[in-house]
């Protein structure tokens, strides 16, 4: 199996273009020990980067994330997010210390903010810049923030300092690849791929399912091999059981050909004018 691939963001972070999503983890006391171990065998994959936030399970994920990664927090690229209610200039670091004091760390190596809500852009950012200088973060980013409001978050003061812009994209949602993608490349912002596989209601595509056949893969990991297939793109998709976190590691050994992108972008169209920002 070869080493999974990563990307530099801006402030020179190098992270695996496949990682591990968290929604929906924490929820339940009987799956807690299922998810841990998940997790943990993702990581001996190599899918090193966590993402999760304070909004899923009310805290509750990030507890789950915090026992996966206890004793071997050195190898892992930690991502969590503020609600944007909490997206106050002391709002985000006293939600930040929380997530730290959930997850039993002293850092959290990406804050995101998870959608934009009241508070000025400029007190989000002054609250990252503040907790970087604390030690608690190592980098920020955003996530759901559509072209306009990029640009607005772009012209801050220190706002070019975000690394990362996580959305939904996934073959039946592929909107930003019009405007919103080749605008976060100009500026050197990645773009983190959310639900790559629309929570499963894409997968019994008949052109999806014909590839897969093709590759002797199944639907998802076609799905998951799509989303990667450009430069400056991770893919964080869930996973709570152990085959489940194989199969979304061995997506990175298909090599989709000419012909099944062609397939997949008669099925799936891509964008022909600027669509908004889809969120789930």
């Amino acid at each position: 199996m070869n080493p999974i691939p990563t990307i530099t963001l801006g402030n020179g972070d190098r992270v695996p273009v496949l990682g591990q999503g968290t929604w929906n983890m924490g929820e339940s006391a009987a799956r807690a020990a299922d998810e841990v171990r998940a997790l943990q065998q993702g990581i001996d994959l190599g899918m090193t980067l966590i993402d999760t936030a304070e909004m899923y399970a009310n805290g509750g994920a990030e507890k789950v994330v915090g026992r996966a990664i206890a004793g071997r927090r050195d190898q892992v690229y930690l991502v969590s997010k503020v609600l944007p209610f909490n997206a106050s200039r002391q709002g985000t670091i006293k939600a930040c210390e929380a997530s730290l004091k959930r997850m039993a760390v002293e850092r959290i190596d990406l804050y995101l903010l998870h959608w934009r809500g009241t508070p000025p852009l400029s007190a989000t950012i002054d609250a990252m810049e503040t907790l970087i200088e604390q030690g608690k973060i190592g980098a920020w980013g955003v996530s759901n923030l559509d072209n306009d409001d990029m640009a607005e978050l772009l012209e801050q003061d220190n706002g070019h300092h975000v690394q990362v812009n996580q959305v939904l994209y996934n073959l039946s949602r592929r909107g930003i690849e019009f405007d919103l993608q080749p605008y976060c490349t100009e500026q050197n912002v990645a773009i983190m791929a959310y639900s790559p596989i629309e929570q499963g209601r894409i997968l019994k595509e008949a052109a999806l399912a014909a590839i897969a056949r093709r590759h002797g893969a199944t639907p998802a990991q076609v799905a998951l091999a799509w989303t990667l297939r450009r430069p400056g793109v991770i893919s964080i998709p869930k996973a709570s059981s152990l085959q489940h976190v194989q199969d979304n590691r061995a997506s990175l050994e298909l090599a989709l050909s000419a012909t099944d992108f062609a397939e997949l972008d008669k099925a799936f169209p891509p964008p022909k004018k600027r669509r908004p920002l889809e969120m789930l």
